[in-house]
């Protein structure tokens, strides 16, 4: 359907440009139930950092669709140490699906400790 409208300037009229209109869809999609996070905040360029990229990314694929893994670097992100209360660096912290902080640990951390982890806060404990 299209809309033309009259615009009056100065006594004359001039015809507006055609106005098309998109149906608005009705259907609304269900959203994801939100999942617990693992938020780690570090540096790309930090060593402990580093060796904590392929163990973030391995649990970011391995989990997908039961946590959701993040890495912030605190260096290119202004205020986001801050924000999270970052002491040291790498900071891994453990977040309920209603956002709720259950645990914040310091330093390398590896991946069977992280799971350990998840398995005492019962993140995954709809399995």
């Amino acid at each position: 359907m299209a809309v033309l409208a009259v615009k009056r300037s100065n006594q004359t009229e001039e015809l507006a440009q055609p106005v098309v209109s998109t149906p608005v869809s009705t259907t609304v999609q269900p959203q994801a139930a939100p999942l617990p996070r693992l938020v780690d905040l570090g540096a790309d360029k930090c060593i402990p950092c580093k060796m904590m990229a392929p163990i973030l990314e391995d649990l970011k694929k391995t989990y997908e669709g039961k946590l959701n893994v993040e890495f912030i670097d605190v260096w290119k992100n202004e205020g986001a140490g801050e924000k999270y209360g970052v002491r040291v660096i790498p900071t891994q912290i453990f977040y309920s699906s209603d956002g709720k902080e259950l645990f914040r640990h310091e330093g390398f951390f590896s991946k069977e400790d992280i799971l350990a982890k998840c398995d005492e806060l019962k993140l995954f404990s709809n399995e």
